[in-house]
């Protein structure tokens, strides 16, 4: 499970990250002040740093963090959105997102960084029910049977896609556009034949699936 150092002191604002980052399979270490983030660092993947912070500012916090783990991303996370400020934590930090925002759109920044530093959710080695899958691959192999399931080129990409967001509800507008490369229109059940395809390949039962979960009138999920 990847890892993520937070820093803010907003209870409220906190509070809703840690629980949006948790749900989509991050495990997160939430600091309300830099006190202690040196000493932590060194278990995270990325650090998502706020710069109005109690004591040492988020600036000076990102710089003496880059100094004892250079290699560790740094995303600030700030109300304040002048360019000023912006320039100055782009010094060290290798992203800078301004508040209000989208928490679709901070978990994409976080992957982008992420996958640059190589910590990426699609590098490595699972279990996932009766499926052994290396994503390095990619290759998965049916634990009962020691058997590779091969799967077409969309199968391959949308259970990917779902891979790579453990636990996170995705739309079929989501999947489709990823897959596709362009906006799905009212009323297409493309994707819901090639799941179907998918599910009869991977799932014990495709008719009670255990792997790709649908969440009606939403999209679908892969719990991890």
């Amino acid at each position: 499970m990847r890892r993520i150092l937070y820093i803010e002191d907003d209870l409220d604002i906190g509070g809703m990250i840690k629980n949006d980052l948790t749900g989509r399979g991050f495990a997160v270490d939430w600091l309300r002040s830099g006190d202690g983030a040196a000493e932590r660092v060194a278990d995270a993947d990325l650090v998502i740093l706020d710069v109005m912070l109690p004591g040492l500012d988020g600036f000076t916090v990102g710089q003496r963090l880059k100094r004892i783990a250079p290699d560790k991303p740094i995303l600030m996370l700030s109300a304040r959105s002048t360019i000023d400020d912006k320039l100055e934590g782009l010094q060290f930090a290798d992203d800078y997102m301004t508040k209000p925002f989208h928490p679709d759109e901070l978990a994409a920044r976080i992957e982008v960084l992420l996958r640059r530093s190589g910590k990426t959710a699609h590098l490595g080695q699972l279990k996932l029910g009766h499926l052994d899958i290396d994503l390095s691959k990619p290759m998965f192999i049916d634990q009962r049977t020691g058997e590779e399931i091969i799967l077409t080129g969309k199968q391959l990409h949308i259970f990917l896609h779902l891979l790579r967001h453990p636990n996170q509800i995705l739309t079929k507008e989501q999947i489709y556009e990823a897959v596709w490369g362009e906006p799905s229109w009212d009323g297409d059940k493309t994707l819901n034949v090639h799941i179907r395809y998918l599910r009869e390949k991977i799932e014990i039962n495709p008719s009670a699936p255990a792997i790709i979960e649908t969440i009606r009138g939403i999209g679908f999920r892969v719990k991890q």
